[in-house]
């Protein structure tokens, strides 16, 4: 048998292998973190281009709610919002989140609407009003809401699963 024979053994190919696992065990976590932090940005930003167009309207029409919406509160249907604000004030209106969920839109009153989308759980985690701004969220499943054009309810810091 030759002895200067060249190649890795099987003790290396395992080290290398180990390596590379608790490599990847480090990793891949802090991976899905920045790909949901990436999804709840892309949606708050989503949130802000509808709130723009739909103050923008405001400002032309003079009211927020759609015509023919009443209280109490109703939804408005992504089709109608299309109506309402495309081309004039925007030019397309996102009508999914970051988890491909459809964003919850309606009029409360006739000064303000609402904007929301239930998270990573796709499951209403809240009931937060106007009146409760400023609650900060602590994991990918809490709701964002945005009402009046300031967000109510929203994600802040590092996030957890």
């Amino acid at each position: 048998m030759k002895r200067n024979a060249k190649g890795f053994t099987l003790i290396e190919l395992l080290i290398v292998v180990a390596i590379i696992g608790i490599i990847a065990a480090i990793a891949i976590p802090n991976l899905l973190n920045a790909i949901d932090r990436g999804k709840q940005k892309r949606t708050m930003a989503d949130m802000r281009s509808i709130a723009t167009a739909w103050e923008s309207r405001a400002t032309d029409v003079g009211v927020y709610n759609a015509a023919g919406l009443s209280w109490p509160p109703s939804t408005v249907s992504a089709a109608t919002l299309t109506t309402l604000l495309t081309p004039t004030y925007t030019k397309k209106i996102p009508v999914y989140d970051g988890w491909s969920n459809p964003f919850h839109v309606s009029d409360n009153v006739p000064n303000a609407y609402s904007i929301k989308s239930f998270g990573a759980d796709r499951v209403e985690n809240s009931t937060i009003t106007s009146a409760d701004a400023g609650i900060q969220t602590e994991n990918f499943d809490c709701d964002i809401i945005m009402s009046g054009g300031v967000f109510v309810q929203y994600p802040s810091g590092v996030q957890s699963q």
